[in-house]
């Protein structure tokens, strides 16, 4: 199916984006084009124009910083998923990263498409969430930074106001003794997570000082899990405090948030993000060098 006709702009640098932006606002960014430009092919969207930005050099790469991992809002995810350094540094968005799609979708899409986007079925936003990630919009009022916990709102919904461009996504380094991961169930036709987790942990001597966990796929946006984060906190990571964790995972969630679709209920999808949760944490455990057998 071929989408309606569209004006077709190039922009080269973060200002001319803008710039064709503020001249059509109801343009829509083109990044690596694995979200708009089917929605464009199925007529579910129709943009007078596109804006090009996959160009913008600026917009590309990794830096690890000191306390600091920076990623381009244009780095694609086989940069991330086959850097050892980052491996070390955010684990979690190197784990949801590779877990993306097939080969040919790692080598086009983008981390900043992605987090824009706000799929609830993608897979960045629950390792945004978290690795404490924050993220930097640029617009014609100058530069502003949202941290991941406010920049997921709703469904294919954003904190981002019209006109303005996700130029930088920074994530704290982890320490240590840090561990992250990610672990979904996909969906067998699309490789879309039906339920994904993200857990970012410090520990101390195996004892959890610290836990960011977050689910996608479930709600109609990323959300922390904050029963299971409270669960974990100041407990030994074994096989008891990850059942305990995994059980609060809907703890202080809205129940009625949860999704159910023609691939499983809702029902369903509250009993899956509790055995991926557990398996996240089972993962974290073992990358933590403690290993737990989870039934």
């Amino acid at each position: 199916m071929f989408p309606p006709d569209f004006h077709y702009y190039r922009a080269e640098t973060v200002d001319e984006a803008l710039a064709l932006l503020e001249a059509n606002p109801e343009a829509e960014l083109l990044a690596g084009g694995h979200s708009l430009l089917p929605t464009m092919k199925l007529g579910l969207a129709s943009p007078p124009a596109v804006v090009d930005i996959s160009g913008i050099d600026a917009l590309h790469g990794v830096t690890v910083d000191g306390d600091v991992a920076r990623f381009g809002a244009l780095t694609r995810y086989v940069t991330i998923a086959e850097d050892d350094a980052l491996e070390a540094a955010c684990p979690a968005v190197v784990s949801a990263a590779a877990a993306i799609g097939d080969v040919q979708v790692r080598n086009r899409g983008t981390i900043g498409g992605n987090l824009a986007h706000a799929d609830p079925a993608s897979d960045l936003p629950a390792a945004a969430l978290a690795s404490d990630a924050t993220l930097t919009l640029v617009g014609p009022d100058g530069e502003r930074t949202v941290p991941a916990d406010d920049f997921f709102v709703a469904i294919f919904t954003t904190a981002t106001e019209p006109g303005e461009l996700l130029t930088r996504i920074d994530v704290p380094v982890l320490g240590e003794e840090g561990v992250g991961v990610y672990a979904k169930k996909p969906s067998p036709s699309s490789g879309y997570a039906i339920v994904g987790v993200a857990a970012v942990l410090e520990l101390d001597d195996g004892v959890v000082t610290s836990a960011r966990v977050a689910a996608n796929g479930a709600f109609d946006h990323a959300i922390r899990l904050p029963g299971t984060e409270d669960a974990l906190v100041d407990e030994r990571l074994g096989e008891d405090a990850i059942d305990t964790a995994a059980a609060a995972a809907m703890d202080g969630v809205d129940e009625s948030a949860l999704m159910g679709d023609h691939h499983v209920s809702a029902e369903y999808r509250e009993e899956l993000l509790r055995a991926y949760t557990a398996r996240a944490l089972t993962e974290a455990a073992d990358r933590a060098g403690r290993t737990v057998v989870v039934d």
